[in-house]
């Protein structure tokens, strides 16, 4: 586990591609009892650790993930979360054939969204469907190489599968993602989708946070990335 940011009432952490926030029907250890262990052996804390999960990534995708270490924090986090002002920032790589260059410009997505509880999964339509709920995306190319494309992604909506469905939608799923209609699966069972900043007003100090995470350890990713810095 990589600690990014932490202090008395917050801890953002960088999960792991596989790992789970919170516990589910696998019966595999969450990311939040790993961080409570973290906590309690380094603050020499007696007896159960409070932690609170504010928010949750797929189990295939890495990056950021902020939790809350007091009930005040928790509380503050989930209204300023509900209410869109936790800013986060998704970067992804899908195939390039839809874009003919890289471009600065801001793009945006609308779809109404479907869930399949049983399935899993999310499914986008252009126009409103019963049970469906709007879902509103920006992107912009950062950078290119031969076969891929490297997207900031910016939600405006919160909604299940939100940008692994939307994408997917507009014919660019991303790499890795074969829920999602990408052809082949990442060696490590991963999707190339990175929860890679986030900016919020501490709900405390009222200072601004901005935390930013690591790219994965991968060729791809290094090589789009120094694509991205010679823009």
């Amino acid at each position: 586990m990589e600690v990014i940011y932490e202090d008395n009432h917050i801890i953002i952490v960088n999960k792991k591609s596989g790992e789970i926030v919170q516990g589910d029907k696998t019966g595999d250890r969450p990311l939040s009892d790993i961080v409570k262990d973290y906590i309690k052996e380094k603050y020499a804390k007696p007896g159960a650790v409070f932690l609170g999960v504010v928010h949750r990534l797929d189990r295939p995708v890495s990056g950021l993930v902020v939790f809350a270490r007091t009930s005040k924090a928790l509380s503050r986090l989930n209204k300023m979360f509900a209410e869109g002002e936790v800013h986060k920032t998704y970067w992804a790589i899908v195939r390039s054939e839809k874009f003919a260059a890289a471009t600065q410009d801001w793009q945006t997505l609308e779809h109404w969204l479907v869930r399949n509880e049983k399935q899993n999964k999310s499914y986008a339509y252009d126009q409103e469907k019963p049970n469906a709920k709007k879902a509103i995306l920006k992107y912009r190319v950062l950078s290119q190489s031969d076969n891929y494309s490297l997207l900031e992604v910016n939600l405006m909506t919160g909604r299940h599968h939100q940008i692994r469905c939307q994408l997917a939608a507009m014919g660019c799923p991303i790499k890795g993602d074969l829920k999602y209609g990408a052809p082949r699966s990442n060696p490590d069972g991963s999707i190339s989708l990175l929860s890679r900043r986030v900016e919020f007003v501490h709900p405390v100090s009222k200072e601004t946070i901005i935390a930013e995470a690591p790219l994965p350890d991968d060729n791809l990713w290094r090589a789009l990335d120094e694509g991205r810095c010679k823009m």
